[in-house]
């Protein structure tokens, strides 16, 4: 198993976008087992032509989703991002919940929010 990511510089997503897309998905699909030690940021930003700048970027947003964790001079990791997604999604839950309670809307009104945020999410699919 090894980190596969390639940058489509005429992609209409930006490359650190590609770059915390591909990782994502591949920790999601168990390709990247957690525990799984990525590139530097240099070394990764050689690999593919990209500023390091790009590369941390998607770093830190992989990181602020919790699909990675940094830990210092040893190394950046996949973390457990099953769990991490979970837990950010139950507390993005609870924030709306709060909010549509203060906002008055009843609970029929307040899901069929949500059910319209994900089919535009999802392209219709959800």
């Amino acid at each position: 198993m090894s980190l596969k990511v390639t940058v489509v510089s005429d992609a209409p997503e930006a490359p650190y976008e590609q770059v915390r897309a591909q990782i994502a998905e591949q920790a999601r699909a168990g390709v990247l087992p957690v525990g799984y030690r990525l590139p530097t940021v240099r070394g990764l930003a050689e690999r593919l032509g990209l500023a390091p700048n790009t590369v941390a970027k998607a770093y830190r947003a992989l990181e602020s989703d919790g699909v990675i964790e940094t830990r210092g001079r040893n190394g950046t990791f996949i973390a457990a991002a099953g769990e991490a997604a979970m837990r950010e999604s139950a507390a993005a839950a609870a924030e709306y919940a709060q909010r549509a309670l203060r906002l008055g809307l009843d609970h029929a009104a307040a899901r069929a929010a949500v059910e319209d945020a994900l089919r535009a999410a999802y392209g219709g699919s959800a």
